[in-house]
């Protein structure tokens, strides 16, 4: 006859409580750290003070090197990637990093913040659509109308602004929807890697692989400008807690927190984004903006109201 399972004792249930409740916690900072992202990035857009790919560059460096140190500091020899794996986390890096950086950078820089948060929106969109071509998701007809519902949320937010604003706007936003595409590619070729692999340790070479790269984006960058002390402490901020720090927190929550509940986290960038831009950047909400973004939260809800998206492994920009 079975022994009998006890009860989890009073102890063990309120670690546990705990644990998740620090998890929720972990994953409220990660959030406003995306979200504050776009906010800071305009701040260093501001007078042409730092280009687009002369963030890049910053990122990539500090993100390799702090999240490389802090992988070996964890997990010891264990962070070190099997030479089979190599050319699939090169794959990731140009993705994940490479790709992505760049073009959500060029995208903020002829946009604005508030865009910016909306469309980050789209990730776990874009990430059912492609694991459920590639069997990783089950395809069903609700979510490809949702998928169809924020697509045109999308292209609103494109096309139908003011029509200055659309101008102006328009290329930027269009680069931003395909830097969470190459997001959503980068979220489902990783997968089968986080068998393997702890969070911490796929992101950090993630960031190691695209280091060749960056000679090519420094290229005629200048990557130290003469720009005033706000503008350094702006980026400090982009290289501490949205490079380094928000993806550390993001790994740490993923073992306490359900994957589903992570995912879901995501959605609350935009709202961050779009107050804070609005108080330190005057930035104002068009009605195209406000159907745009009601139209994206609703496809949103139609895709992710089943579990059907994946949750990000380190989650954005």
């Amino acid at each position: 006859m079975p022994a009998k399972l006890s009860s989890p004792s009073p102890n063990v249930r309120g670690v546990a409580s705990g644990g998740r409740l620090a998890g929720h916690g972990a994953l409220v900072f990660v959030q406003v750290c995306f979200a504050l992202f776009p906010v800071f990035g305009r701040v260093l857009f501001e007078g042409g003070l730092f280009s687009p790919f002369s963030i890049a560059v910053w990122r990539i460096a500090f993100g390799a090197a702090s999240l490389l140190a802090i992988a070996f500091l964890l997990h010891g020899r264990r962070a070190l990637p099997r030479p089979r794996d190599l050319p699939i986390l090169l794959v990731c890096s140009i993705l994940g990093v490479t790709a992505n950086m760049t073009l959500y950078l060029e995208g903020l820089s002829r946009s604005t913040a508030t865009n910016a948060g909306l469309m980050m929106c789209l990730i776990p969109v874009f990430t059912f659509v492609i694991a459920a071509a590639v069997k990783q998701e089950v395809f069903q007809l609700s979510r490809a109308f949702g998928v169809l519902v924020a697509l045109a949320g999308a292209g609103l937010l494109v096309w139908a602004e003011e029509p200055d604003l659309a101008r102006e706007h328009g290329l930027g936003n269009l680069l931003m929807a395909m830097n969470t595409l190459c997001y959503a590619f980068y979220l489902v070729v990783s997968r089968p890697l986080l068998v393997r692999y702890p969070a911490i340790v796929l992101i950090a070479w993630v960031f190691a692989l695209a280091v060749p790269f960056a000679p090519f984006l420094a290229r005629g960058v200048d990557l130290a400008p003469r720009a005033p002390a706000s503008a350094w402490w702006a980026l400090a901020f982009i290289l501490v807690f949205p490079t380094s720090v928000a993806y550390l927190l993001n790994a740490w929550a993923l073992a306490r927190v359900r994957a589903s509940t992570t995912a879901m986290y995501i959605y609350a960038q935009p709202l961050v984004t779009g107050l804070v831009s609005r108080i330190f950047l005057g930035e104002k909400l068009s009605r195209g903006t406000v159907l745009s973004g009601a139209c994206i939260f609703a496809g949103i809800w139609l895709v992710a109201r089943r579990r059907a998206v994946p949750a990000p492994a380190a989650a954005e920009n």
